[in-house]
């Protein structure tokens, strides 16, 4: 059970990405499709996940630092507090509007790409592929912007289409 647990933890992200696109198909809310599925993407792999890697970072230094293969650094607060930032502003951007989506999408892109950036440096100088490091988390550092960006840019395209009609 402890095994299977840890599972779900590690791989927390992925569960939540499957959950956001679970429900986005199938919650109708009369949004068009592109903005049910970043509204849910921002709530739960982006901003679900951003609060919890906060806790992690900042309650249990000891643990995240293990996950990803590092020592406990005092720059873990600050990882903790960025993650808080954007999980807390992911998570809000779920009942706010196209635009204040647009800046959650950006931020979480320039921190998650500058992270994947930081996982590959990692991965080739110091041969770091712990799952923290080269797993579940550096894919998400790659797929989640990229997906909210087109996303994002699909949404705001169907918008102009339909002002202009």
């Amino acid at each position: 059970m402890a095994d299977l647990i840890a599972f779900v933890l590690r791989n927390l992200p992925v569960f939540l990405f499957v959950a956001a696109l679970a429900l986005a198909a199938t919650v109708r809310t009369g949004a068009p499709a592109a903005d049910r599925f970043l509204a849910w993407i921002l709530l739960l792999p982006v901003g679900v996940t951003g609060l919890w890697a906060a806790l992690f970072h900042l309650i249990f230094p000891g643990i995240a630092a293990a996950d990803i293969g590092w020592q406990v650094s005092p720059f873990q607060f600050e990882v903790g507090m960025a993650d808080l930032a954007i999980g807390a502003t992911a998570c809000l951007s779920f009942w706010r509007n196209l635009d204040f989506k647009a800046a959650a999408v950006m931020v979480s892109s320039i921190f998650f790409l500058g992270d994947a950036v930081g996982h590959v440096k990692q991965m080739m100088v110091a041969g770091d592929f712990a799952p923290g490091n080269a797993g579940v988390p550096f894919y998400s550092d790659v797929a989640l912007p990229v997906l909210m960006i087109v996303l994002l840019i699909i949404a705001r395209r169907s918008r102009a289409a339909a002002r202009i009609s």
